[in-house]
């Protein structure tokens, strides 16, 4: 009996089909979950704001001088991740990767004016209640622009690659729900830290 070789048609393909794959579902379940914990976070700085403190602020206010600029960085790289999801739809791959590069430069520069102004802070963690509260928000959501740091750069690196078309680009897509997500935690973290006490 002679042996026979069986040879597939082409290659198979690299990632789901679709809009609604297995891993976009799993990752409104990581958003769910991880919104809750920032509820719960700002919740406790309600909570503790409204009670009776001597200086509940150590310093005033916070400045905008670089917290506001910062949050209209991050605003725009929400902006350009989309357009690039739009263009990988449109199999425009190569808009889709400088999307996701200048969606990470964006997303660097907030970083660094976040650790240049928690270095400006005349108080730390351990100082008061709001010193803990303000390192810890802030830190947490840091930690959650770094993680997505890290999936948009996987994710570029794939689309220059070539891994991703107008078919099969998931991932594209359910990176770029995760960094909506992280735009929309600080949001409320900029209005609870920076805008909230100016308006009482």
């Amino acid at each position: 009996m002679a042996d026979t070789v069986i040879a597939p048609a082409a290659d198979l393909p690299i990632g789901p089909m679709g809009h609604r794959a297995l891993g976009w579902w799993g990752m409104l379940c990581v958003i769910a979950t991880e919104g809750a914990v920032f509820v719960y976070l700002l919740f406790s700085y309600a909570y503790l704001a409204l009670q009776p403190h001597a200086a509940w602020l150590p310093e005033g206010p916070p400045s905008l001088t670089l917290a506001l600029p910062n949050t209209a960085v991050l605003v725009a790289s929400s902006f350009i991740v989309a357009w690039g999801e739009r263009r990988i739809r449109a199999g425009a791959t190569r808009h889709a990767w400088l999307a996701l590069l200048g969606t990470i430069g964006l997303g660097i520069v907030f970083v660094a004016v976040q650790l240049t102004e928690w270095h400006d802070k005349t108080f730390g963690i351990a100082t008061s209640s709001y010193g803990s509260l303000y390192f810890t928000i802030t830190g947490f959501h840091m930690a959650h622009v770094a993680a997505g740091l890290l999936m948009l750069a996987a994710l570029a690196l794939w689309t220059r690659l070539g891994l991703f078309d107008s078919r099969r680009n998931a991932p594209i897509a359910i990176g770029a729900i995760y960094w909506h997500f992280v735009d929309v935690v600080w949001l409320a973290v900029f209005f609870t830290f920076y805008l909230s006490p100016r308006l009482v």
